[in-house]
This record gives structure tokens, sequence and C-alpha cells, in this order.
């Protein structure tokens, strides 16, 4: 349990900044509880064991009139209201699903909270306006560095082998070793070194790490800010920044740090969205989304992680929405879930989204009971399209009677798609391939999406249009291979890097999941998950995965570029903006993507 618990707190903020020795002390005074769903956690008013930590499942935090207040999930953890103030709690919890916690006793809480800064600014509740605070605390030019690094890094000497210090970096998982002599910071040694000078180079077992670490790495001192961190990472294009005061290294700072500083500080506009008390307020938050894709792309983030975070925004946003739409029309008057289809779906939502998403109701319902949901839905979709996620062009939203339907219905949809696989059935599956369950009863949705696939996977026609649809996306190539910009109208001289850069790839992964009965949603993940299980070759894999990753990053580059310039973002890249260098790279992607389109089409690559 102990090792279990530390494998889990060395990943959630403020525990992985705690010196090593700490958190395992802190790991074995843990204790682990189950809750069945319905299980009571603790009441209003009742003594509070200590702070509790989600490890998986879901508790619904209420106020002392029964009103949901937070709904919260894995590494979420609460209770510290009532630690701060006299041990007694301020709210009431309940598991709304077979759920695992992890309690920290109330006294080493305190404990933390007095002995360790980074523990103690966690959880303070004495400021105002703690959600502007951690906005606030998101500016790299705000945090010290000391805040950011992870403490007592692992050390080695400069004559222990490669070989002992690649075990040592997969025991440890972590990516890189400062090398020491006499207590003194004499190089650092990564995995890249690894990788490009050990095993590329085909050195021996028993060399050195001295022949092939860095020799007096570049160092910043613990005043030091984020915004040096990020300033020296990428003008050097540096992935590890030791931190060294009186010449002894104290800390390490990488770029997973700073990704997972902001994921943490993206906490506080999911804070806001949760307690937004009305849909104007919820567009208080939203509207600084830009923005936010500004510091996260300028921070160095990888694309995914950028439309991940954004996501869950959206996903916060659209249950708060729905919790309201609830105290509207009152209680609903049987089980329904809310799903996402389109970006947020696969959890890829950038600076420019439209809303796409569908009702599933349970079966049974009268035809009054029916009719609650046409203003409830109405109520939801004209929030996010307040909030900046407007409507479908194409009506894909659960306004629409046809995507708001029982569960039997859903059921015949998918059956009759891939039964009479026409074009607006292959549009239609394509879209509802991507369901992600939002809000209400997922149980609704439980079992429905692999029935679907392995439906669809035994039957060849069905596959086979749904291939020649995932190709109707070209790629923006011209003759010999050069980029093909569009010819006409407002966007003349542009490629579209959604439709004909992003979406293909798209497609593919789609396809993908389809060939393997996969149920990942997200693009990224199926193109990994087809790796895996032999669906997609290694080498059109990785060639893919590369192709997708500079197109997307590419997209909300310049994305942000646009954001900063005042401008809306949008999708269409004028190439006469990037240098010789970056078009050629990006012309080599789209060739990649057109190679698995032309791949699949064959019936090669996609095996084997």
């Amino acid at each position: 349990m102990t090792e279990t618990a530390h494998a889990f707190l060395s990943q959630l903020h403020p525990y992985n900044r705690l010196p090593d020795a700490v958190l395992r002390d802190v790991a074995g005074q843990i204790t682990c509880c189950d809750f069945p769903a319905g299980g009571t956690v603790y009441t209003l008013g009742a003594k509070m064991d200590g702070l509790y930590i989600i490890v998986d499942g879901e508790v619904s935090v209420s106020d002392g009139h029964g009103k949901e207040i937070s709904l919260l999930r894995r590494q979420n953890s609460f209770g510290e209201r009532g630690l701060l103030q006299d041990g007694l709690a301020v709210t009431s919890a309940h598991a709304t699903e077979p759920s695992r916690l992890i309690c920290l006793p109330g006294d080493l809480f305190h404990k933390l909270r007095a002995e360790h800064e980074v523990f103690h600014g966690f959880f303070d509740r004495s400021r105002p306006d703690a959600a502007a605070d951690a906005l606030r605390a998101f500016d790299l030019t705000r945090v010290r560095v000391e805040t950011l690094m992870v403490p007592d890094p692992q050390t080695c000497g400069p004559q222990l082998t490669i070989q002992a210090a690649a075990q040592l970096m997969r025991d440890r998982h972590i990516s890189c070793l400062c090398v020491t002599e006499n207590g003194s910071l004499v190089g650092i040694l990564t995995l890249r070194d690894l990788s490009g000078k050990a095993l590329a180079e085909g050195l021996v077992h028993d060399t050195p790490v001295s022949a092939i670490m860095t020799r007096h790495p570049r160092t910043l001192p613990p005043s030091a800010i984020g915004s040096d961190v990020l300033h020296l990472m990428m003008e050097h294009r540096l992935g590890h920044l030791p931190v060294v005061a009186a010449d002894k290294v104290i800390g390490i700072v990488t770029q997973t740090d700073l990704t997972r500083f902001q994921a943490a500080n993206t906490a506080g506009f999911v804070a806001e969205a949760a307690r937004a008390e009305t849909a104007e307020a919820l567009c208080d938050v939203t509207k600084r989304i830009p923005n936010l894709l500004v510091q996260l792309v300028a921070a160095g983030n990888r694309h995914d992680v950028v439309t991940r975070l954004i996501t869950d925004i959206a996903d916060v946003v659209t249950r708060r929405l729905l919790h309201l739409a609830e105290e509207t029309f009152g209680p609903p008057p049987g089980r329904y879930v809310w799903l996402a289809c389109g970006s947020q779906g696969r959890q890829e939502q950038t600076g420019v989204s439209d809303q796409d998403n569908c009702l599933i109701l349970e079966g049974g319902l009268d035809a009054d009971a029916l009719a609650y949901f046409g203003p409830f839905a109405e109520f939801v979709s004209d929030g996010l399209d307040a909030c900046g996620y407007v409507y479908c062009p194409g009506d894909m939203m659960a306004t629409n009677p046809r995507w708001c339907q029982p569960v039997s219905v859903w059921r015949d949809y998918f059956q009759s798609w891939i039964k009479s696989p026409s074009k607006e059935a292959q549009m239609l599956a394509s879209v509802m391939f991507d369901l992600r369950p939002i809000g209400g009863d997922a149980t609704l949705f439980d079992g429905l999406q692999m029935e679907t696939l392995e439906a669809a996977a035994a039957n060849s026609i069905f596959t086979a249009h749904m291939a020649s649809n995932a190709l109707t996306h070209a790629t923006p190539l011209g003759l010999l291979k050069g980029l093909a910009t569009i010819r006409s109208g407002e966007h003349r001289h542009t490629i579209d890097l959604k439709l004909n850069g992003v979406v293909p790839v798209v497609d593919l992964g789609r396809m993908y999941a389809l060939q393997g009965k996969l149920d990942v949603v997200n693009t990224r993940a199926r193109l990994e998950a087809a790796m895996a299980s032999d669906v997609l070759s290694q080498s059109g894999g990785r060639d893919l995965l590369d192709a997708y990753d500079l197109v997307a990053q590419t997209r909300l580059d310049h994305q942000a570029r646009r954001i900063k310039q005042g401008k809306p973002p949008n999708n269409f890249l004028p190439p006469a903006t990037l240098s010789d260098f970056e078009r050629s790279h990006l012309r080599d992607a789209f060739v990649v993507i057109k190679t698995m389109q032309s791949a699949l089409m064959q019936g090669r690559g996609v095996l084997g």
C-alpha cells in the first residue's frame, strides 16, 4: 500500500513538491477506504478524520441545504475547509459511484502546512479571491523555481556505467541523472544522451557516464523565476535544468514540470466554472480561454496537452449548465446522459470549436417526460453558444429531436447505419463513433459503443464505405508535392489546417479504431492503441504520429499567433508566413498522411 500511495502522490501537486523522504513518510501514514455508490464519506458537522483524495470514482460535495457544490473525480481532494476551521465538516460528501479514497490524517495535514510552504500555499484559504490568485499564479513571471522544481533529484557519480545509469532511470521512472563529484555538479545525463550517444554509437555497456554526459550544464539558482526556466529551455533547447545553491544540486526542473504546473493552475478555470451561478458567469470564464491557449503554447506544451486542458474546461462548463438546467426546470423525470462528439468528444478542442452533442434517455419515459428534455437541451445549448461554443452548423445537437432519444432508438440508429451505409449514414457514424459521456448517468452509454464497434467491424461492406469516406478529406498537396493553397474567396492563398490537415488523421484514427474494435476516442490515443494491437504497422504508425503532431502543433501555433495579434483564431494558415524549413517539414507531414490514406484504400499499412 505504501509504495502504491507513494507512486500516486508523486504525480499529484503539491505532494510532488515535497522532499522524497517526507513524501514516503506521508505515504506510510495515510489510510485507504472504499465507498459504494451512494456511500457517505462524511456529513455536515461531523468530526473530520482528515483530508480525502480520490484515487478512483466520483464524489459529490454538498452544502448545508443539500445543494451540490462540487462533483469531484480522480486526484481531486476535499475536506480541507473543515480541517482549516474547527475540525468539523462544513459540507457533506458522498460517493456517486463506487469510489476508492485515501485519507491524510488531520494532524499530518496541519504538520505539512506548518513545515512546507508549497503545501501551505496550496491549501491557503485566507485570500478573498482564490480563483483570481490561481490565474495570477499561472503567470510564470510570478512563480519561483523552487516552487516548480522536484527537490532532491537523483544523482550518480561520473564512473557509473551507462547500463547501470539506464537501469536506475528505468527503476526510478525519471528522465535524467545529475552527475556529481565530491558533492558538486559536473554534468547531466538524459535519456536523449543514452539513445543518441550510447545506443546510436554502439558503446559498450560498461562505458562510464562521463563519456556521454553533458559537462557543466546550464543551471539556475532557486531564486530564479518560472520565465527564466522557460526562456533558457527555449533558447538552448533544453529539457532539464538543475537548480543549484552553494554549488550543491537541490532540485531539477523539466519540461514535464512546467506542464504539470500549468495543468494544476488551469484548475482555477475549472473551479470558477464549477461554482458559476449563471450562464453569464460561465462566459466570464470561457472568454479567457484564448489567452490560456497562448500561454500554454508559449510554454512549449505539446498540442495534445493543450487541447486536453482546454477540453477539460468545456466539460466542466457543460456539466455546470446541466446542473443549472436542472435547477431551472426541476429534477429530470428520468435518467439521461449528455454526450459530446466532435473535437470535445475526442478531447481535442482548440481556440475554434463549435458544439456537437446529443442526449441518450432511459427507456419507458412517457410523452410528458420526454417533453421535459426539449427546453432542457435548449437551455444547455444556448448557454454553450453564449460561452463561445457556437451552434453546430449541421445541427448535430441535443436540441434536434433526432439526437435526443431513448437508448433503444440510438441502438436502432447505429444498427441501421451499419446495415445500410448510405452517404448520410457514413457521416453520422463517423461523428457518433467519437461520442464521450459528459454529464448525467453514463451507464446508459455502457456497452453501446463496444456493441456498435463489434457490429461495424463485422460488416465488411460498412467498413469499406467508411474507409472510402475517410479519404474524402485530401491533404493540401499540389503538383510535385508542393503545398496547394485555397484559390479563391476569403481564405485565398491559405491552407486549411483543420479540414485538410488534422481531419484526415482523425478519419484514419477512427478507421483504425473500427478495424481493431478499440474503444478509445482521442485521435492520438487511437493511433497508439492501433500500433499496440498490430492494427497499424509500427513504422507507419510512428510516421503518422509524427506527421499528426507537426500539423496539429502548427495549427495551434497559428491560432496562438493570431490571438496575440488581436485577431480571432482560425485554421487558415498562409504558407508564406512560414520559413522554407517549416514549409518543407509541413509538406513532408502531408506526404506521410496522404501515403497512409492510400495504404488504407489499398488495404496496406493498416494490418501488419
